[in-house]
């Protein structure tokens, strides 16, 4: 089940990014310019940045989020974000034994839809479990005439058996993400990942980010969403054609 929380984030963000943007228009010292704004001050200064398109300012506040519930194939799509920092629960080192697995609701809604992804989903596991048991064997084998103590072969094997056999496992295979994102690059997530058009799976951890995120900085993050919440569609002849549906969401999120 997906699971996202806001593990951290800059203290005051909206403090902050309204005094790095006033900095760049006064003569005053950092920290005068600091004492200065008060939270009302920087409540309007942030909505008119955001009003001005002025979002480098946005750059100094970050959030970091915990992420677990989602596939192998969010991940390929997350970290092409690449003004963030991720990392991931890796295949390398963690054997998965008993691997848990995304199931897409297109597929959960058809009964025959699902059998057929169930057993390709337990022959993943199987063919998963025999590559590490051969790969263990022989690894540990070659390791043993080369010299190496029964207890650090059986080891060193099976870590080097799991980064090959890992090849078999399937996108649904469930990951955990930790990843850090800072305000301008969360919005532009918010734009692309908001959309009807992406990908489902994606579309769900991008609104719970929001859910999240609009507590903690409710006036960087206003306007946040697909370019259709402020304006016109930007989707051109592919537009979903639910603009008031997609208004509407993302409304009830920020209220």
């Amino acid at each position: 089940m997906l699971n996202v929380k806001l593990l951290s984030y800059t203290q005051d963000p909206e403090k902050l990014v309204a005094s790095a943007a006033k900095l760049c228009y006064s003569p005053s010292t950092i920290e005068e310019t600091r004492e200065k704004l008060t939270n009302e001050n920087a409540k309007t200064f942030v909505k008119m940045l955001a009003q001005m398109g002025h979002e480098s300012p946005l750059e100094h506040a970050s959030f970091t989020f915990g992420i677990e519930g989602v596939s192998r194939a969010l991940l390929a799509q997350i970290t092409r974000h690449r003004i963030a920092s991720y990392s991931v629960q890796s295949q390398r080192y963690v054997k998965e034994t008993q691997f848990e697995y995304i199931i897409p609701p297109e597929i959960e809604n058809v009964k025959e839809a699902k059998e057929e992804f169930l057993k390709a989903i337990s022959e993943a596991q199987n063919h998963y479990d025999n590559l590490t048991n051969i790969l263990q064997n022989y690894h540990k084998e070659m390791m043993i005439k080369n010299g190496a103590d029964e207890t650090a072969a059986q080891k060193l094997s099976e870590k080097q058996a799991i980064e090959d056999a890992r090849f078999v496992l399937p996108n649904a295979c469930e990951t955990k993400i930790i990843c850090t994102f800072n305000a301008r690059s969360l919005l532009n997530f918010f734009a692309h990942r908001g959309c009807n058009r992406a990908q489902w799976e994606i579309r769900q951890v991008a609104i719970e980010m929001l859910k999240l995120v609009i507590k903690a900085a409710p006036n960087i993050f206003c306007g946040a969403g697909p370019a259709c919440v402020r304006g016109s569609c930007s989707e051109g002849k592919m537009t979903c054609g639910k603009i008031s549906q997609v208004r509407d969401t993302f409304k009830k999120i920020k209220e």
